[in-house]
């Protein structure tokens, strides 16, 4: 997957809204003069008290992020039969 269907799918902002801004992080994404996009840098933000937030209609957000949900749903069940968990556990169970 290039960096444009990634951004373009909703992993960008899933990653950012789940995982990085919650720590007060963002990874950004750069589009190039010649229509490509590449991986910029990562804001940083942890001093902020929130961290970063979206603004604006977060309605917009949606269908997105209902399209990397249905891709995650796609592989729960085996995730979870598995790892016990969706989320891969760091220290599983017995060890």
């Amino acid at each position: 997957m290039d960096i444009a269907e990634f951004r373009r799918l909703g992993y960008l902002q899933e990653i950012n809204r789940r995982v990085l801004h919650p720590a007060g992080l963002a990874l950004e994404i750069l589009h190039e003069a010649d229509g490509t996009e590449r991986f910029g840098g990562v804001w940083d933000y942890r001093d902020d008290p929130e961290g970063i937030i979206y603004e604006g209609d977060l309605a917009d957000l949606a269908p997105k992020a209902a399209l990397v949900e249905a891709e995650i749903d796609k592989h729960r069940e085996a995730r979870a039969a598995l790892l016990g968990a969706v989320i891969q556990p760091i220290n599983p169970a017995g060890t």
